[in-house]
């Protein structure tokens, strides 16, 4: 809390907000939830949240969400004495608008009790689960998107499974359980930036099950949507300042209030047997085929946004906005865009490919955002293959050229030799960190040992990548100039090629 005399946001503190606070529209205690969200994190509550509470205030009351984390009780501590309620505050260069939002209902945190939320997600007033709980959560190999079978958390939910630990292993007890009362499936709905999210998700669910009985296999197989989505939109993490400044406008005390930019896009394969709110009269677009959307973004925004991470990190940038402020970083990203990343696209029916182009850069430039390069830079293990890794694999199929791409994934290696240009440590967090700080430091900062060690994991470049020399020229000459240079130099001299 900000201050000891300020009140708390909560239902009976909704009637002190200043007028221009924007508020649920709606009978709060009225609705029932029918959604249960696995990750109550930052970005669920600035995307899939808003798009709910638009529809309860449209009179959709059967859709509230029960939202549960699953590994820290953080978000539900902080929520839980504001009955669900948080701030949404949406900036730009043009200023910051405010809306409490209203459409999560119940908090769950699944280590303290894995039984109410197993539960909740059996109750067939529940019709979708759904899920933000980021790439490493679904206990799969990024480089083939099959479930590992040897995953701590997929061998204990094996060993336990009326007390699983994994968003699989949840999935998979939930669904029995609906199956054991003769209940409906509920629809399950990834917004995690996978490839192929939908399709992705029920091959590592089916596969669990099938571990554990192979007719819960067949059955999820036979009777289980999973729609695949595309979502969009820049959320960074939460600060002490945030919280400062939306109390501030409050006049209340807001203890996890959350920050975007204005856009928002979500794509949604649309097949929901169990039935689903109108999300379509909430902004998002129900579609046939997600993938040429999510291809789009993954490939164009969150490779560009993952490459602007490592390069503007190591060269002293502290938010992705003051990275791409400098023109040669801008220049870059824009080439990595149109050169690279462009012809390996199928164009959305409709889509105005230069316009949404254009936009990444501005929607980069935001100053209001304070997005770090940090923060981005996080679980490249499991990020690369599909922000990066797919682009190339297309780039080289077609014999084309790949400097920019290889520069991402060289700044990448950079990154993970643990200590910076300055030579202070850099705190990073991937899965599979001890693992690839072992191999890098063992390396050392040398391109020729640094580069081939790391192309050797294959759960990351799986086993064509490695091998094809094309792709480890282009980014051992990369790495050379990286560690030579310094990644400001590299990137304002021209990218390698």
């Amino acid at each position: 809390m900000t201050g000891s005399q300020t009140m708390r946001l909560n239902l009976h503190s909704l009637s002190h907000l200043p007028a221009d606070i924007a508020r649920p529209a709606y009978d709060i205690g009225a609705a029932r939830i029918g959604v249960v969200h696995l990750g109550i994190g930052a970005f669920h509550r600035a995307h899939q949240a808003v798009y709910i509470d638009g529809r309860l205030a449209a009179g959709e009351s059967d859709w509230a969400i029960c939202g549960a984390s699953l590994r820290s009780p953080d978000t539900s501590d902080a929520l839980e004495p504001q009955d669900g309620l948080y701030t949404l505050a949406i900036r730009s260069g043009q200023g910051e608008r405010l809306r409490v939002v209203g459409a999560v209902r119940r908090l769950l945190v699944a280590p303290r009790d894995p039984e109410a939320l197993i539960a909740a997600m059996a109750d067939p007033a529940v019709r979708i689960v759904s899920l933000t709980v980021t790439e490493k959560g679904y206990c799969h190999d990024p480089a083939t998107g099959a479930l590992r079978e040897d995953h701590p958390d997929i061998l204990a939910d094996l060993a336990s499974p009326q007390a699983p630990r994994s968003a699989p292993g949840f999935l998979v007890e939930a669904l029995r359980r609906r199956r054991e009362a003769g209940a409906s499936p509920f629809t399950v709905l990834c917004c995690d930036n996978l490839p192929a999210n939908g399709r992705t998700v029920a091959g590592v669910v089916r596969r669990l099950a099938e571990l554990r009985e192979p007719s819960l296999g067949r059955w999820i197989a036979d009777e289980v949507a999973f729609p695949s989505t595309m979502v969009d939109r820049i959320v960074p993490a939460t600060t002490e300042e945030d919280r400062a400044a939306v109390a501030a406008r409050l006049g209340l005390d807001d203890a996890w209030p959350v920050t975007a930019e204005p856009f928002t896009q979500w794509v949604v394969e649309d097949r929901f047997p169990a039935g689903r709110p109108r999300l379509e009269e909430a902004g998002a677009e129900m579609v046939a085929d997600v993938a040429p959307y999510e291809l789009m973004k993954l490939r164009l925004l969150n490779g560009s946004h993952s490459t602007l991470a490592y390069l503007g990190y190591l060269a002293g940038y502290d938010t992705v906005s003051d990275a791409i402020a400098n023109p040669a970083f801008a220049h870059l990203i824009r080439g990595l865009m149109d050169e690279e990343v462009t012809p390996t696209l199928a164009v959305p029916p409709g889509a105005d490919l230069e316009r949404y182009k254009a936009s990444l850069l501005e929607r980069f430039a935001n100053p209001a955002l304070k997005h770090r390069t940090w923060q981005i830079a996080m679980d490249g293990s499991q990020k690369l293959p599909q922000r990066l890794l797919g682009a190339i694999r297309d780039r080289l199929a077609a014999g084309a050229p790949i400097p920019r791409l290889a520069l991402g994934v060289a700044a990448w290696m950079r990154y993970v030799l643990g200590v910076d240009e300055q030579g202070k440590p850099i705190d990073l967090r991937d899965p599979m960190s001890a693992r690839l700080l072992d191999l890098a430091q063992a390396a050392g900062p040398n391109a020729e040992r640094l580069a081939p060690v790391l192309l050797e994991v294959r759960e990351i470049f799986g086993e064509d990548l490695a091998r094809d020399p094309r792709f480890a020229a282009a980014v051992a000459e990369a790495l050379r100039g990286l560690l030579a240079k310094g990644a400001r130099r590299v990137v304002e001299e021209g990218a390698p090629g």
